[in-house]
């Protein structure tokens, strides 16, 4: 995608397929923020408890302050997956050679963290964010789930995978899911970190890209 009007098209077509406006935040690597502004902005329709909501565009208002990580040039080739999981998981293997979990933030991040985990030689989890459920309201409101096709959390110490920070929101979320489960993650690695974070709630925060927007506030 080479501009915002790309972006816009994008979100239309994910909203016309069904997908949450948390979810299209997923895809488009972007804040649900600016999810909800992409998808207002193209008058695409999202879905709510199962029925179709028309979004109005409203050409006049500004956008949200954001950046668009676009790394599908690396996501799909395998081999250079390969190549960016080991950099990741290089990043991480400071910590020991105790842990033996890796836990990925779906989606992106599972793929990645399939990858990483082979690196390290781990078992593998996977972890569903609440904004794969968010259309509006209150985030807080809904919860995430672990999958049960894979690895379980309880007792065990891990690392946690996922392809970019934007607000911290769903890191920040995921760890408090795996100690409410009885794991500790002892880190976290992505590719790239829009907020420069060294640490989330005690746990460090590794990232291969550290975006940072340098501009005047309007």
């Amino acid at each position: 995608m080479k501009n915002v009007d790309d972006l816009i098209e994008s979100a239309a077509e994910l909203a016309d397929r069904g997908l949450s406006k948390g979810e299209i935040a997923d895809e488009l690597n972007v804040s649900r923020e600016t999810a909800s502004w992409l998808v207002e902005r193209s008058g695409a329709t999202t879905r709510s408890n199962g029925r179709q909501q028309q979004q109005s565009a409203d050409p006049e208002s500004g956008g949200p302050q954001d950046i668009h990580v676009d790394w599908s040039a690396i996501g799909r080739d395998s081999k250079r997956m390969q190549y960016v999981a080991s950099a990741m998981a290089d990043l991480l293997a400071k910590h020991g050679e105790d842990v033996d979990l890796t836990i990925g933030i779906e989606k992106a991040g599972g793929p990645i963290a399939t990858l990483v985990a082979r690196d390290l030689e781990t078992d593998l989890a996977t972890y569903t964010p609440a904004k794969h459920q968010w259309e509006e309201g209150d985030i807080e409101d809904l919860g995430g789930t672990f999958s049960r096709n894979f690895a379980g959390i309880r007792d065990r110490e891990c690392y946690v995978v996922d392809d970019t920070i934007t607000s911290g929101t769903t890191m920040r979320e995921t760890i408090e899911a795996i100690r409410a489960e009885g794991g500790e993650p002892l880190a976290c690695v992505v590719l790239a970190d829009k907020q420069g974070l060294e640490e989330i709630d005690g746990v460090p925060v590794y990232s291969l890209l550290q975006v940072i927007s340098v501009g005047k506030d309007d």
